[in-house]
């Protein structure tokens, strides 16, 4: 509907069709901006004022309904104009009196103006800071009931009986309405709460399947053991990708996928990601076709993680559905209108033209299950979803047998004034050599989980760890010890997470304490509401081996303990 807020944003447009509701509704219905322009208009009130909805739409209400010159007792458009000025300056409804209006007919209908009586009623729409954005006019057509009552009393009754008849079926209509939107937000809330049981009841044994797996890839075993160890890793990881891609789309499908859209140098970009898979490429044994020279102010509006996960998974789908000898070629253009293209074509299997338009449908993998290609079916769909909310758009043109190209087309942007160049640590952080000793204090229930957080904290041997199953005791030993770094578990048996560290925050004893969350709860808004309880850190489970070392060794870093024994 034209003007107005886009329903397809709440999740429920497959279910309930807001436009169709609007314009079906029986009686006579406009919607105007605050310059009383015509932004939407029901069916009802169209064939009332023998207009097309194409003729309205954008322009002023008085100059699409005029007063007729030859009518000096046509009051109603003197009265309407007077009664929305008191809507845009009071921003309360004005419910009017019977009006009368004459109604230009169209010029197919013999022309001339019709006379109409009309109970009109101005009702302001008022966004979150209280300001006008709409005004609904509503009328109720009440042109029977006036020549009724020229004719006397019984069809006045008649009259009367219909209206509050009519105001009973849209008193329904509008509670069938109300219930079908309750409805729809508890399957909304229902399917949210069981994608986070899902989460955190995956995560859990994910936490202890990646972080052993890494450590025994870090530690000193045979090269067998090794290669063991890496596939439990990469499996661990291929199920957490699948779990990531999940909650990412039910984020952006319900609009709380926070994006930070900043000029990203692509010719960097691309480097990176094709060393990225140029291993992945080598070991199937097709050819990355070297990339050409890339202008370094060419930048793309967007969030660079995210755009490099795009890329990352367009580039795996054009090595892993290639040919053993075959070609993963990228470029790069700059389009008109200021947009940049990056391509990504394959000289792989192909896509038949039938199923093209099923390809960017979720958990859709056409035939790649029984050609033996491993895979979730999720990837192209939320590459999509990402470019569609980085103002992008993403294609494809295939032919089966001969290849694939994909493309990326995204805004350009002028280049940041102070670009860091690529590069980042890799392997096991080294512990610094004049650490201090430190005390850790991790309160969490799952024996699993401790054990992990005892080997990787091996890696500090200046650093003293003690656990606690439970909140009680936890906070005990918080008060009693005082420990440089606590580490919180958010479900623990015999009290929340979150009121432990609400209890740890308002004690004097432990209140300075820094204190790392690690839940297996990988959603923005329960990360978000813990930091601002006063968490100083939140690592989603699993946790790599890396990150936790690095937030045990800000507070190595920070100098002498916030309080000797």
């Amino acid at each position: 509907m034209t003007g107005l807020p886009d329903p397809s944003r709440s999740g429920y447009a497959d279910a309930v069709d807001f436009q169709a509701l609007f314009e079906s509704a029986p009686d006579l219905y406009l919607v105007l901006d605050p310059g009383l322009r015509i932004v939407a208009a029901s069916d009802a009130y169209l064939s009332a004022t023998m207009t097309r909805r194409e003729q309205v739409m954008g322009r002023g209400i008085f100059e699409v309904f005029p007063d007729n010159p030859d009518d000096p007792d046509a009051t109603g458009t003197a009265n309407l104009r007077a009664s929305l000025e008191r809507v845009l300056d009071l921003r309360t409804p004005d419910t009017m009196a019977v009006q009368k209006y004459d109604v230009e007919r169209p010029a197919e209908a013999g022309g001339g103006f019709e006379v109409r009586y009309w109970s009109p009623r101005n009702n302001p729409v008022l966004d979150a800071d209280g300001q006008l954005i709409y005004i609904l006019h509503e009328a109720r057509d009440v042109t029977e009931f006036v020549a009724m009552q020229e004719h006397g009393e019984r069809e006045t009754d008649e009259l009367r009986e219909r209206t509050q008849h009519m105001q009973a079926e849209i008193l329904r209509r509008s509670q069938e309405l109300h219930e079908a939107n309750q409805a729809l937000r508890a399957a909304d809330d229902a399917k949210n709460g069981f994608l986070s049981r899902v989460s955190h009841e995956l995560r859990t044994p994910l936490n202890a399947i990646l972080g052993f797996s890494e450590l025994l890839t870090l530690g000193e075993i045979d090269d067998e053991h090794r290669t063991w160890a890496g596939l439990i890793h990469n499996a661990g990881r291929h199920l957490l990708a699948l779990l990531d891609d999940v909650l990412d789309i039910t984020r952006i499908e319900g609009g709380h996928l926070a994006l930070t859209i900043v000029p990203v140098p692509v010719g960097p970009l691309l480097t990176e990601v094709l060393d990225l898979v140029r291993p992945i490429a080598d070991a199937v044994a097709v050819q990355l076709t070297p990339l050409s020279p890339i202008p370094l102010e060419w930048c793309a509006a967007a969030d660079r993680q995210r755009l490099r996960q795009v890329l990352m998974n367009l580039l795996s789908n054009a090595i892993k559905y290639n040919h053993p000898g075959g070609t993963v070629t990228v470029t790069v253009q700059a389009r008109p209108a200021q947009r940049l293209r990056i391509a990504v074509a394959d000289t792989g299997r192909g896509i038949a033209a039938e199923s093209l338009g099923v390809l960017f449908t979720p958990f859709e993998r056409l035939d790649a299950a029984k050609a033996g290609f491993e895979g979730t079916g999720l990837g192209l769909s939320l590459s999509r979803h990402l470019v569609t909310s980085m103002y992008g758009r993403i294609d494809v043109t295939s032919t089966h047998g001969e290849g694939s190209t994909f493309g990326v087309d995204l805004p350009s942007i002028a280049p940041p004034d102070d670009e860091p160049g690529p590069g980042a640590a890799i392997g096991l952080p080294a512990a610094a050599r004049d650490a201090r000793p430190i005390r850790v204090l991790y309160i969490e229930d799952v024996a699993d989980n401790v054990r992990l957080v005892t080997d990787i904290l091996a890696h500090r041997p200046s650093v003293t760890l003690t656990s606690a199953t439970h909140a009680a005791p936890g906070l005990d030993l918080a008060r009693e010890q005082h420990p440089d770094l606590i580490l919180l578990d958010l479900h623990l048996p015999d009290l929340p997470g979150e009121e432990v560290l609400a209890r740890l925050r308002s004690d004097p004893a432990t209140g300075d304490i820094p204190i790392v969350v690690l839940s297996a709860d990988a959603t923005d808004h329960s990360r978000i509401r813990l930091r601002e309880a006063g968490a100083t850190a939140y690592l989603t489970k699993p946790v790599a081996v890396r990150d936790l070392l690095a937030a045990v060794d800000s507070v190595l870093r920070a100098g002498t303990p916030a309080r000797e024994r």
